[in-house]
């Protein structure tokens, strides 16, 4: 045991002192430890059978150090150069799973990048690729999107989702966007009131010779809940009319990835809310001001 585990173990020892001065010291000595006491903290938990109060200081001391790791590698993110979304979706799923199969993650969209990028040429239209590309995502790969008004963690969690195949638009949208960017097919997710769609960007300007109206340079919407089905600017303007909702911009353009990624907190935060953890809608809260910032 080197001289570092000693002074931890020493430390987790005093976990279980009633003393809240003596506890506030000991919390404060292991945080600034960082990630290299987690490892030790986590072999306490297993190898010895103290009362439910030291289980509870210990994994909060836990969390409190992924959440400060995961909150750090966020602001790295935001100041990159391109905030690639799948980096960013990885960091904020480590909130749910710190320890993410992040080579399961890579091969899995590899493999589906692939079966799609079979079936491509450039002599198809942008409709026959996103009908290839919905045929073999949700019809072959048989991903859906679970149509209910609240989510369970788990629904939020890539990897998850990838095992599952199911989850809710927002982590569905995002996995279609990331490998459809990939294949330099130019969809990316629109941030819409309670629902997340994506858009199929108008690069040659196409849309411009149709329809001289167009404003955002979209040539039309893809909606994840109805297994990728194509529709245009006016059916978001009635779905937001339904829901008594002004018109904006940023509802028919795409957004950021950053907006995405403040989506995910907030969607998080909710399922974690409705599933009574207090604990890690705090450590969620942390991640979002992050992001504030």
């Amino acid at each position: 045991m080197n001289p570092q585990e000693k002074q931890l173990n020493a430390l987790i020892r005093l976990l279980d002192d009633p003393d809240h001065e003596v506890y506030g010291q000991v919390h404060e000595a292991l945080l600034s430890f960082g990630p290299s006491a987690v490892a030790v903290l986590e072999a306490s938990l297993r190898e010895h059978n103290f009362e439910s109060r030291f289980d509870t200081r210990v994994s909060h001391i836990i969390d409190e150090i992924q959440t400060e790791g995961i909150k750090e590698e966020l602001l790295q993110w935001t100041q990159s150069d391109d905030k690639d979304l799948l980096s960013g979706v990885v960091i904020v799923s480590k909130h749910h799973d710190p320890n993410i199969d992040i080579s399961y993650l890579k091969d899995t969209l590899q493999m589906i990048k692939r079966d799609i990028w079979l079936e491509l040429n450039d002599y198809q239209t942008s409709f026959e690729q996103i009908k290839i590309f919905n045929r073999i995502f949700f019809d072959v790969h048989q991903f859906k999107c679970i149509n209910k008004a609240s989510y369970a963690p788990s629904d939020l969690n890539i990897c998850e989702v990838l095992k599952n195949r199911e989850g809710n638009s927002l982590i569905i949208s995002i996995l279609y966007s990331v490998i459809a960017q990939e294949l330099e097919i130019p969809v990316y997710g629109v941030n819409l009131p309670n629902h997340f769609i994506m858009a199929f960007m108008d690069n040659n300007l196409s849309n411009f010779v149709i329809n001289q109206q167009n404003e955002y340079g979209v040539l039309f919407y893809i909606n994840p809940m109805s297994n990728g089905a194509i529709f245009d600017a006016k059916e978001i303007s009635e779905f937001l009319t339904k829901r008594q909702l002004e018109e904006e911009r940023t509802h028919f353009e795409p957004c950021s990835n950053t907006a995405i990624i403040k989506r995910m907190i907030a969607e998080s935060m909710l399922s974690f809310q409705q599933v009574g953890n207090r604990r890690k809608v705090f450590d969620l809260t942390r991640l979002r001001d992050a992001l504030l910032k």
